[in-house]
């Protein structure tokens, strides 16, 4: 993956000299992750911000936090690695001024995702030069998967469907929800490493599958984003899994819900459920090169009205190294559809209080239509 990083950067390094800008900075981990191939452990979130920094005619500059200078070394093919320290002469601060040299005419930034404490600095830093948005040209970038994206998004829903499957068969009358969260990380994991080797870059690849398990059963699954709880399963119960901030490998991130049911289901519940599974497969069923983002989602919603339901979710959205990326499958959003795209793809229905609806796969459109990604049965189960 690190040639596919170093490629991608040379290609924006064409793009920012094609469109003049002088000097890029990249504060988000994906966008890290896609142009320098590494990422951290440790960063923002405790105050310790990783920086690339990218001109036309230069190689890029990293600056990371000096206890994961010798890690990020390691992962990335970019030369000049900076390491910076909490307090003293070498805070990131100072590190950042001496990168960024002489006053540029403007920064071009992340606007919607530079951290609040780097924002402050370079208002305070370089008052009076504008600071522009980077995020349409690399996102333009990122819209369409090269071979090997895709290979490893492969390899994700691979990992996936392991988790699924742990989940449905962990699924019994009075067993606590945190214990299907268990079973899903520890098939996800012993999957994922697999596909792993411990030499060079992957050696600082993680299989461990990890973040709170989004599940919920019996009527809290109106409840979209619940987390796995103590909570002991009861025959009939519905019994939901999102794996969307689980089900990432190698930086790629997909999208996967199924919903199952404990022995048995209510007529309603039934009823809600496959009326979300009509709703995506006619979403499904509608997606091919060429099409629009929002007719897809329209060509859900329409199922929904037939089937007597309103829904307030989008019907998809583009992945890869982030959680959520451009375009997505919404009223709105005009986006033509192009081979190369992958995109989480769900049916969701919520009656409040009562139950839920949901199914989701990720996607990847081809020149005839689409392959999916993850893969699992799309129909009323039960454990």
């Amino acid at each position: 993956m690190l040639d596919e990083a170093r490629s991608r950067a040379h290609a924006l390094q064409d793009r920012l000299r094609s469109e003049g800008i002088e000097l890029a900075i990249f504060t988000d981990e994906s966008s890290i992750a896609y142009l320098a191939g590494f990422w951290g452990y440790l960063s923002v979130e405790f105050g310790r911000p990783t920086f690339l920094l990218v001109r036309p005619d230069e190689e890029p500059t990293v600056i990371t936090p000096l206890m994961e200078h010798e890690m990020v070394s390691k992962m990335t093919w970019v030369q000049d690695v900076r390491g910076w320290e909490d307090s003293g002469a070498n805070r990131w601060e100072n590190v950042l001024r001496v990168a960024v040299g002489k006053r540029p005419e403007s920064l071009w930034v992340e606007s919607n995702f530079i951290p609040a404490i780097v924002r402050n600095f370079l208002d305070e830093e370089f008052e009076g030069i504008p600071l522009k948005n980077i995020s349409r040209i690399l996102g333009e970038m990122r819209m369409i998967k090269s071979a090997a994206e895709i290979e490893v998004m492969r390899q994700a829903g691979q990992i996936a469907g392991a988790m699924m499957a742990a989940a449905h068969q962990s699924l019994e009358i009075g067993a606590p929800e945190y214990e299907s969260a268990l079973a899903v990380m520890a098939a996800g994991t012993r999957k994922a490493a697999g596909f792993l080797t411990a030499k060079g870059w992957e050696a600082f690849v993680s299989p461990l599958i990890h973040n709170l398990q989004i599940m919920q059963s019996g009527a809290d699954t109106s409840m979209v984003h619940r987390r796995s709880s103590t909570k002991l399963l009861a025959k009939g119960d519905p019994v939901y899994f999102c794996f969307c901030n689980m089900a990432q490998f190698k930086q790629y991130k997909l999208g996967f819900d199924r919903m199952f049911f404990v022995k048995e289901a209510t007529d309603e519940a039934v009823k809600v459920q496959q009326a979300a599974i009509d709703a995506q497969h006619a979403a499904l069923r509608s997606i091919r090169a060429g099409v629009t983002a929002e007719s897809v989602a329209q060509a859900a919603n329409d199922c929904y009205a037939a089937a007597g339901y309103t829904t307030g979710y989008r019907t998809g959205r583009s992945i890869g190294v982030a959680y959520l990326e451009a375009p997505e499958l919404k009223a709105g959003d005009k986006t033509i559809l192009r081979p190369g795209m992958t995109f989480a793809v769900d049916g969701g229905i919520s009656l409040d209080g009562r139950l839920g609806g949901r199914i989701g796969d990720s996607i990847v459109i081809t020149e005839t239509g689409f392959e999916y990604l993850t893969d699992y049965p799309r129909k009323i189960l039960y454990s």
